[in-house]
C-alpha cells in the first residue's frame, strides 16, 4: 500500500502528483475490475480522478461513467448509455446546494414537512430506479451543513432553518437505508464537520467551476468513498494486532514493573491509553479480532493484561505472541493460527523501526505511522477506515467466538495421531439447503468477502442473490457447519446454472475457518443429490485463478472431475452424475439445526 493515501493526507501532494502516482499504482499485478458511475449534482471531474487513485491503491481498477454537470436525475431516470454501461456501483454526488425544496422564513411547520417529504421522495425514487434498472449498489451523499447560517444559532432549532432541514432530511435518509442495504451513505455531513466547514467550502471554487467542495477537501471525499467501496468488495480488515509497551499502556513493563505502567485515569497520559483501549473494545463488539505481537516476556505481557485498570484483558485476544522473535514472524504466525489472510491484518506499534521492519517483510499488512501520542492513536485506525462495515450482521458479532472455537479444535487435533479420527471426534453436523430468505444478506456478504476458497470469485449484490434464489434455472445451496465446539455459521455457498441437462457451477466458495474439515465434500454430495432430483446428466466446474485462490487449483480434480479445458489462469472440468457412485463426505452428518 502507498503511504500517501493514508491518514493524515497531504492533499497538496496528492493533487500535484496525481499523474505520477497513477502511473506508479498501475504497475501493480493484481486488480479487481469494477464499473463505477459518478453522477453529480455539481462538477465531478477532479473527484473522479482522485477516487481512481485511492481505488487503485486498494487494488480496485475502476472503469468510470461520468454524468454531465447536474444531470444525475436524468441519467438514472432516462439514460440508455448508463444502462449499457452496467455499473457495479452508482455514486450520487449531491450536496446541500442541490436541495430543491429549501425552507423559507415564511413557511409554516406543515409546509416544511411537505418540503421534507418531497425532497426525500426525489432521492428515494432515484435509488429505487437505480436498483431496479441496474441491480447495483448505490452510494448517496447525505447533506453537509452550509457555510453560513442566516438564522445564526437558531438555524438548527427553528423549523425554518436550513440546518434544521438538513438534520431532518439526513435522518430520513438514514432510516430508509437501515432497511435497504443496497443503498449506502457517504457521510459528508460528518466528513465536512471533521475537516471543518471553513476548509470544506470554497465559494470561489463553486462560482468559477461549480465544485460543491473545496479543492483541499476532494482527496478526503475520495478517500472516504474508497473506504466504502473497499468494504463493498470485501476488502475491509478483520484483525487488529497490537504491541504492548507504550502502545496498549504507557511505559515498559519489563523495566518499570506492572505497578508503574500508565493506564487508568490518574494522569492525562494514562487516560490516553485507556481511551485507546475502550475504542478497541468497541471494535471487538462488532467482530474485529484482536492479537498481540510484542517483544516481551510472556509472563510480563499476561501480568500487564491482568492490571486492574486495564479495559482489555487476556480473554479479549484471540492470539498472544509475546517473545523475542522478530514481530513480522509473530504476525505471520498470528494470521496462520487465526486462519485469515495476511492482508486482513492491521499492526499498531509506537516504535517506527518495528513498523518499518514489518512493512518491508509483510507489505500486505496495514501499518499506520501512529507516532507516540496515545491520545491520537484512535485517529489512525478510524480515519483510515480499516474496519469499515457496510452492515453489521450477526455473523460479524460472533466472529471472535468462531476463532476461539477454532483454537480449541487446533488444540484437540494435536491429541490425535490420525487426522480422520480427529474429524470423527468433532461430531460435525452440516445444514445444507437451497437459499432461504433469512440467509440472503449473509450469502451476499460472503460472496464479497471470501477469496482463498473461491473458485470463480464472482461477486453478487443482495438483490442479485434474491433474484437467483427465485430462479428455477438455478441450483442454489448454502452450508452451515457446527461441531462439539460451536456453530461456525453459514460458511459455504454454491450457485449453479442449469442449461438443458447440464449444471454449470458459477460460484463455489467456502470460509477459510472451516478448511480441511471435508465441508467441500459434503457440499459436493449435496450438489450431486440436487442434480439427480433435477435429472441433470453432467456437472461442469470452473476455476479462475486469482492472487489468492491458488489453494483450490486442483479442487475439481480431487472430487473426481475430468479436465475439459486447461490454461495458465483458468480451467474447466466435468463429471458425469451417473458416475458418482458413493458419497465423498465420511465425517459430517446432514441435518437441520437452530
Amino acid at each position: 500500500m502507498n503511504e500517501h493515501f493514508d491518514y493524515p493526507l497531504d492533499t497538496a501532494y496528492l493533487l500535484r502528483k496525481k499523474r505520477s502516482l497513477k502511473k506508479e499504482l498501475l504497475k501493480k499485478d493484481h486488480f479487481i475490475h469494477k464499473k463505477i458511475a459518478v453522477l453529480g449534482g455539481s462538477t465531478t471531474a477532479e473527484i473522479k480522478e482522485m477516487l481512481e487513485l485511492f481505488l487503485l491503491n486498494e487494488e480496485i481498477k475502476p472503469q468510470f461513467y461520468e454524468s454531465d454537470y447536474n444531470k444525475y436525475f436524468e441519467e438514472i431516470m432516462f439514460s440508455d448509455e448508463l444502462k449499457a454501461f452496467n455499473p457495479d456501483i452508482i455514486f450520487i454526488h449531491t450536496s446541500f446546494k442541490n436541495i430543491l425544496n429549501s425552507p423559507e422564513i415564511h413557511d409554516d411547520n406543515k409546509q416544511i414537512q411537505d418540503k421534507l417529504e418531497k425532497e426525500f421522495d426525489h432521492y428515494k425514487s432515484l435509488w429505487e430506479k437505480a436498483i431496479s434498472d441496474h441491480n447495483c449498489i448505490v452510494i448517496q451523499n447525505n447533506f453537509e451543513y452550509p457555510r453560513n447560517r442566516s438564522l445564526g444559532n437558531l438555524d438548527t432549532v427553528n423549523y425554518n432553518g436550513l440546518t434544521y432541514f438538513i438534520n431532518k432530511l439526513n435522518l430520513m435518509f438514514s432510516e430508509y437505508i437501515q432497511d435497504n442495504p443496497q443503498v449506502l451513505i457517504n457521510d459528508i455531513n460528518y466528513l465536512s464537520s471533521w475537516i471543518g466547514l471553513d476548509k470544506w467550502h470554497d465559494m470561489s471554487f463553486w462560482y468559477h467551476f461549480k465544485y460543491s467542495l473545496s479543492h483541499h477537501a476532494i482527496p478526503y471525499l475520495a478517500k472516504n468513498l474508497s473506504i466504502i467501496i473497499r468494504s463493498v468488495f470485501g476488502k475491509s480488515k478483520k484483525c487488529l494486532v497490537l504491541d504492548l509497551d507504550n502502545t496498549l499502556w504507557g511505559g515498559i513493563i519489563g523495566d518499570d514493573g506492572v505497578d508503574q505502567i500508565k493506564i487508568g485515569k490518574e494522569t492525562a497520559l494514562a487516560e490516553g491509553y485507556t481511551g485507546f483501549q475502550k475504542y478497541i473494545k468497541e471494535l471487538t463488539h462488532r467482530g474485529i479480532t484482536l492479537a498481540i505481537a510484542s517483544k516481551n516476556e510472556y509472563e510480563n505481557a499476561i501480568e500487564g493484561l491482568n492490571h486492574p485498570e486495564m479495559t482489555l484483558n487476556k480473554e479479549n485476544f484471540s492470539c498472544i505472541k509475546a517473545n523475542w522473535e522478530p514481530k513480522f514472524i509473530n504476525i505471520d504466525k498470528i494470521a496462520q493460527e487465526i486462519n485469515i489472510g495476511i492482508d486482513s491484518l492491521v499492526f499498531i506499534d509506537d516504535n517506527p523501526a518495528e513498523r518499518d521492519i514489518v512493512k518491508s517483510q509483510l507489505p500486505l499488512v496495514a501499518v499506520p505511522n501512529i507516532g507516540e501520542d496515545a491520545a491520537k492513536f484512535i485517529d489512525y485506525i478510524d480515519r483510515n477506515g480499516y474496519f469499515e462495515p457496510i452492515k453489521i450482521s450477526k455473523e460479524d458479532m460472533y466472529r471472535n467466538k468462531y476463532y476461539e472455537a477454532n483454537k480449541k479444535r487446533e488444540t484437540e487435533k494435536a491429541k490425535f495421531n490420525n487426522y480422520n479420527e480427529f474429524l470423527q471426534s468433532l461430531n460435525m453436523i452440516a445444514e445444507i439447503n437451497s437459499f432461504q430468505s433469512i440467509y440472503l444478506e449473509r450469502i451476499a456478504q460472503l460472496t464479497n468477502k471470501t477469496n482463498q476458497f473461491n473458485l470463480t470469485t464472482r461477486r453478487y449484490s443482495p438483490s442479485e442473490i434474491e433474484q437467483i434464489s427465485n430462479s428455477k434455472s438455478k441450483v442454489t445451496l448454502y452450508g452451515r457447519l457446527k461441531d462439539k465446539y460451536g456453530d461456525n455459521g453459514l460458511i459455504s455457498v454454491v450457485i449453479g446454472d442449469i442449461r438443458g441437462k447440464d449444471l454449470h457451477i458459477d460460484l463455489w466458495l467456502m470460509s477459510c475457518r472451516v478448511l480441511k474439515r471435508d465441508m467441500e465434500k459434503a457440499m459436493f454430495d449435496a450438489i450431486v443429490e440436487e442434480s439427480k432430483k433435477r435429472e441433470i446428466k453432467k456437472i461442469y466446474g470452473y476455476y479462475y485463478k486469482t492472487a489468492k485462490n491458488n489453494m483450490v487449483i486442483d479442487h475439481y480434480q480431487k472430487l473426481g472431475f475430468e479436465a475439459v479445458e486447461e490454461a495458465e489462469d483458468r480451467s474447466k472440468w466435468v463429471i458425469e452424475v451417473s458416475n458418482v457412485k458413493e458419497k465423498k463426505n465420511k465425517f459430517i452428518a446432514r441435518g437441520k439445526y437452530e
